[in-house]
């Protein structure tokens, strides 16, 4: 009976215990998980500008300035337009396209500034094309691959060429975030500590505005309390015959704040109506 009852009273304490572990405080204080930004997502990558569109209606990138397709039939022409070939071309342009925007001559593919105009088109087809097929891990694995490759070719730019990699990053609009230093979880407990010292430092500041207005409302009244008492004392002394402490000076003075304090009142007063 004494085993069993030392078990009650065990099994008693550590409810006892949970529910006061389990106690919430009464401020209006809500945390919600933050959302988990995909790798791939332009959020994350830093890509500002998605995949224009191509007018579909125009001849394929080798065929641009063909004059003998010019002349062509218009079944002939109709061959040669993008939308009746494979996505693989529109593509291409795009690609060339962003290529010839950075491109030190005509003729480089291989510089710095190519390799990344280059994955950056690529990166922005794949997200494209993410967005209409999301279940694709095979596009998906290699954008993931790009963007890691693409964020290393920008941190050594940034290293090597600090005035090239701005450039870069105007041209391609493009935002580039450097990995963190150090890396930690975000958890509930750690969360609510912060919103809980920004929830009191909050509190504090409104009672100080609080507590600074309500002494800016009694300025005014004090002082002429004051200028009362200061000319009373001053009277008094003066028809007891008795040495006068307070001199007219110190009355002008405070008269001379009370008039200041008025007209600064009024002066803001006119400034929040006219705003």
């Amino acid at each position: 009976m004494n085993f069993m009852n030392c078990l009650k009273t065990a099994s008693l304490v550590s409810r006892q215990s949970a529910r006061n572990y389990a106690f919430k405080s009464d401020l209006k204080i809500k945390w919600n998980r933050p959302e988990k930004i995909s790798c791939i997502r332009p959020e994350k990558s830093g890509d500002l500008s998605k995949l224009p569109a191509i007018n579909q209606k125009d001849p394929l990138f080798d065929f641009q300035d063909s004059k003998e397709l010019k002349d062509a039939d218009e079944n002939v022409k109709a061959i040669f337009r993008l939308e009746n070939n494979p996505k693989i071309h529109s593509s291409n342009l795009y690609r060339d396209m962003m290529i010839k925007e950075v491109q030190r001559h005509p003729l480089d593919l291989g510089s710095m500034e190519a390799k990344l105009a280059k994955m950056t088109a690529t990166i922005r087809i794949f997200q494209d094309h993410m967005e209409k097929f999301p279940r694709d891990k095979k596009i998906k694995v290699l954008l993931k691959e790009k963007i890691d490759k693409r964020k290393k070719f920008l941190k050594y730019l940034r290293r090597w060429d600090y005035k090239r990699f701005e450039w870069m990053l105007e041209k391609l609009d493009l935002v580039y975030k450097s990995p963190p230093s150090e890396f930690h979880w975000i958890t509930r407990k750690e969360s609510l500590k912060k919103l809980t010292d920004i929830h009191c430092e909050t509190f504090k500041q409104e009672k100080l505005a609080e507590y600074r207005n309500s002494l800016q409302a009694q300025q005014i009244p004090f002082l002429e309390e004051k200028i009362k008492n200061l000319e009373f004392i001053r009277t008094e002394q003066q028809e007891c015959q008795v040495p006068v402490t307070v001199s007219q000076d110190e009355i002008n003075a405070v008269k001379k704040q009370l008039q200041d304090l008025k007209a600064s009142r009024e002066e803001a007063e006119t400034n929040n109506k006219t705003s």
